[in-house]
């Protein structure tokens, strides 16, 4: 949902954008991943813009990724076999505060190779950045302040004196969503006006995509209980046993785990080779 939301913005704004992280207002389309002729690691988050002489990738993050940096390097390069002439400017925005070191974290390296990318953590963002553009004012809430209420309302505040109806539910929408990270509903409720949000383009999408994925877990739940008993039958025909251990851990596995797990499991021969996949899976950070 998060993501949704900094994606609009950035696509509703990206003169805004432009302004605060370029220095510039310069003009912004939307480059799609199908333009770099790959598939996208991870669409959702997935946010690049270009002018005749930048492309701006930009990432929005709600908790620390490991994978973050070999990302920015698989897209640097994705986007220089496409447009060799153009500067790359990719920024990683993380929106809620962390002490893990992911968050500090701005370069890729492995022997001979080396890439480095921008990190910004909103936390640290002095809040006067985020109030000179309104498309950046739903990021506002979430900058360096001792309380995000007093913050709200001033935003609150802006936008009511918008002139554009429709600029203002988006925006109210928006900043209701994202405040919803660091405040409690009832705070948000009392601060910004619902029926002004229900207006908004985002607001009824994201409430129209809850509805499908309600509809959607419970088709998803049934396929992941079919799975986990298919790999359970396939590993107790190549396997003598099956540690009770590892059987708690298959059956707590997460779908897309299940999918890599079936596919290792041609290579499998004896028990070890199930409990060196697991002990070779990377840990949470």
């Amino acid at each position: 949902m998060y993501d949704n939301i900094c994606k609009f913005l950035v696509e509703s704004f990206p003169e805004d954008f432009a302004s605060w992280l370029l220095g510039e207002a310069i003009p912004l389309t939307i480059l799609t991943p199908s333009e770099l002729s790959l598939e996208p690691i991870r669409a959702d988050a997935l946010i690049l813009l270009s002018s005749s002489e930048v492309v701006l990738h930009l990432e929005f993050q709600t908790k620390p990724d490991q994978a973050i940096p070999f990302r920015m390097l698989d897209y640097r390069v994705r986007v220089y076999r496409r447009f060799p002439e153009k500067q790359m400017r990719q920024v990683v925005i993380y929106l809620t505060p962390s002490t893990s070191e992911l968050v500090q974290q701005n370069v890729f390296a492995i022997p001979n190779t080396q890439h480095q990318f921008e990190v910004i953590r909103l936390w640290e963002i002095p809040t006067e950045q985020l109030l000179n553009s309104s498309g950046l004012w739903p990021l506002a809430v979430l900058s360096q302040t001792e309380d995000p209420a007093i913050i709200l309302q001033d935003i609150a505040e802006r936008i009511n004196s918008l002139d554009n109806q429709r600029q203002q539910s988006n925006i109210a929408a928006s900043t209701a969503i994202l405040a919803g990270l660091l405040l409690e509903e009832e705070v948000i409720q009392t601060i910004l006006r619902s029926e002004i949000m229900r207006e908004s383009v985002i607001y009824q999408r994201i409430e129209s995509e809850g509805i499908r994925k309600g509809k959607a877990e419970g088709k998803a739940e049934g396929r992941q209980e079919e799975a986990i008993a298919l790999i359970l039958r396939q590993l107790k025909r190549r396997l003598t046993t099956i540690p009770a251990e590892i059987e708690v851990k298959i059956n707590d596995l997460p779908i897309e785990k299940i999918e890599e797990l079936g596919e290792a499991l041609l290579d499998f021969q004896e028990e070890k080779d199930l409990i060196n996949w697991f002990e070779n899976q990377p840990k949470n950070p």
